[in-house]
């Protein structure tokens, strides 16, 4: 490989890096706050090493990765989002009876395999980054050792995805046998081949599994709920989006979604997603289950811009998945983001019962405030960077005219609010009384969670240096 291709890969090398440097200081040293600060620096000269990459692509180093500006996009997001789960586990993770340094690690690992899926254009470098990112979820989910519901949603994980993963496996190797190539490019075979069909449903079907999309969602609330709060954060943001980035280069770059069966799946699991993943969400009285649910509805949102992409513009269609996923890291981050910083600690539960938000505006005023408006962007009011985020996909479905998808979009819309609001209702309760959930929130989660909330509202003001961005991202796409 060339000095050029070094640097294009440079955000993975210094991550693979970080992960050995990690490793060795553990070995030898075993320092909370020392293995934190080198998982900050990592992450840190990852994000700085993005402006070396983008002075050298797009480039396709070897035919497993290609780095553009689609996949730099990505992986500042990735990136930037395990920077925010790092900040945010150090007080949550103080104290616990297990050595917490082996966290950094696997998060370490975890965002390696991530990035890797944004870069993937071909089936071996899509699974080997699946697997490097799925094997450090199992781990990270059960974290502490000593609780039983990290134990428990870390095997319905390990159990679930391992399956799904597998059912991945077999689509590609019938997508093989049709086009007679590993590679995400046109296949050779013509749409309706049995062989390509089927496997395009069992592509789906595993990747329908790691988005959270009806009907394979059901491990989704039970994982959320007993992993660790910022796990549960990096679970929902992370790992949905690697899994969406590389999903939708590939039905890009192979043409895929003009197999009329695979259009039919995609538009089936959107509405499903969107109508029951609100519809259920209406019954809990957990916040992660909640917000669980909620994922669920918004990665069916999601689906609406990959309806449309073969039949509208798909330049509008690509910049609204690109918006829209940016928008739902951030807000996602946030919501647990709150979790974490009002419960006490691992190895104890959660702030996760409603009963833990009672008043929690006259306790703490910033927090809620913070929550409040995560919750109204979660819903789409104006004025939030979720608003904008669904005006994009409502104006992709209008010049795709995918009426069905926007009247669920509508209907799903009209029902989350009422959930949400419910929350912030449970927030505004005089109950001062009551002591507050957990000990004071640490400086640098209050930073962190206005720096999140200032991002919502900063771009739900004034969205166009995000919009600027994403449009860069896709001029320099090599797809």
């Amino acid at each position: 490989m060339s000095g050029a291709d070094f640097q294009a890969l440079s955000v993975l090398l210094i991550l693979a890096g970080g992960v050995v440097v990690v490793l060795l200081t553990i070995s030898f040293l075993r320092r909370h706050r020392l293995v934190q600060y080198l998982t900050l620096a990592t992450l840190a000269a990852a994000l700085a090493a993005l402006g070396a990459a983008a002075g050298v692509i797009p480039r396709s180093v070897t035919p497993l990765v290609v780095m553009d500006g689609y996949a730099l996009y990505f992986s500042a997001l990735l990136v930037g989002a395990a920077l925010v789960t790092v900040l945010l586990s150090y007080r949550y993770l103080d104290g616990c009876d297990d050595d917490p340094e082996e966290y950094y690690l696997l998060l370490l690992a975890a965002t390696a395999g991530a990035v890797t899926l944004a870069g993937a254009s071909h089936f071996a470098s899509l699974l080997l980054g699946l697997e490097i990112l799925s094997v450090s979820l199992y781990v990270l989910i059960a974290y502490p050792r000593s609780g039983h519901p990290p134990l428990e949603a870390a095997l319905k994980y390990l159990i679930l995805s391992g399956a799904a993963s597998t059912t991945m496996l077999f689509g590609m190797a019938l997508i093989y046998a049709a086009t007679g190539t590993l590679a995400f490019a046109p296949p050779g075979a013509a749409a309706g081949d049995l062989y390509l069909t089927a496997g395009l449903v069992m592509l789906m079907a595993g990747a329908g599994f790691k988005l959270s999309l009806v009907p394979f969602h059901m491990w989704t609330p039970d994982v959320y709920q007993g992993a660790p709060a910022p796990v549960s954060g990096y679970l929902a943001s992370v790992s949905k989006a690697a899994m969406f980035a590389v999903l939708l280069r590939y039905l890009l770059d192979s043409g895929a979604l003009a197999d009329p069966a695979l259009h039919s799946v995609l538009l089936v699991l959107a509405v499903l997603s969107m109508i029951v993943g609100n519809l259920l969400a209406l019954r809990q009285h957990y916040i992660k289950r909640i917000f669980a649910y909620s994922a669920i509805a918004h990665l069916g949102y999601l689906l609406i811009p990959l309806v449309a992409l073969g039949q509208s513009d798909p330049d509008l269609a690509v910049e609204a998945s690109l918006v829209y996923l940016g928008a739902y890291v951030v807000m996602t981050l946030a919501a647990f983001g709150v979790v974490t910083v009002l419960s006490a600690g691992a190895g104890t539960a959660d702030a996760d019962a409603l009963d833990h938000y009672e008043g929690l505006f006259w306790r703490r005023p910033g927090v809620a405030c913070v929550l409040t408006l995560v919750l109204l962007s979660l819903a789409g009011i104006p004025l939030t960077l979720g608003f904008i985020a669904k005006f994009y996909l409502f104006a992709a479905g209008v010049s795709a005219a995918t009426w069905l998808l926007l009247i669920a979009l509508v209907a799903g819309s009209g029902i989350g609010l009422y959930y949400y609001l419910r929350i912030v209702f449970v927030m505004t309760r005089d109950v001062s009384a009551q002591p507050a959930p957990g000990p004071g929130v640490a400086v640098s989660g209050r930073v962190t969670l206005g720096v999140l909330a200032a991002l919502l509202l900063v771009f739900g003001i004034y969205p166009a240096p995000l919009i600027t961005l994403v449009r860069q991202a896709l001029q320099s796409w090599s797809g």
